[in-house]
């Protein structure tokens, strides 16, 4: 079963996204969102950036990679398209805030 993506109140007021896995393990939190609509449209950048965006490997070893997946991320890294926005930290980082980090 494919993963997920649950809507729900923030703590502090808005909402977040948490993306779950098929078995539903937490893999994600993303920023909060002030709206519904701001969220769901993060959901849509996450999807696209899941789906087309540059792996950047920024931990202390490098890039060790399992077998296979190295040779694509070196790709995408040299000659891919990017748009500049990046998973890191847990987060799924959306629109202006993400862009904001590079």
């Amino acid at each position: 079963m494919a993963g997920y993506f649950e809507l729900v109140d923030a703590p502090d007021g808005g909402y977040r996204i948490r993306m779950l896995d098929g078995a539903g393990s937490l893999m994600a939190v993303s920023v909060t969102f002030p709206t519904k609509r701001a969220a769901v449209a993060g959901i849509a950048q996450a999807r696209e950036i899941a789906g087309t965006g540059l792996v950047r490997d920024r931990s202390a070893g490098g890039q060790v990679a399992p077998a296979g997946s190295l040779t694509r991320m070196n790709r995408r890294a040299t000659g891919g398209a990017s748009r500049g926005t990046t998973l890191s930290g847990g987060s799924l980082a959306a629109g202006k805030r993400a862009r904001a980090h590079h």
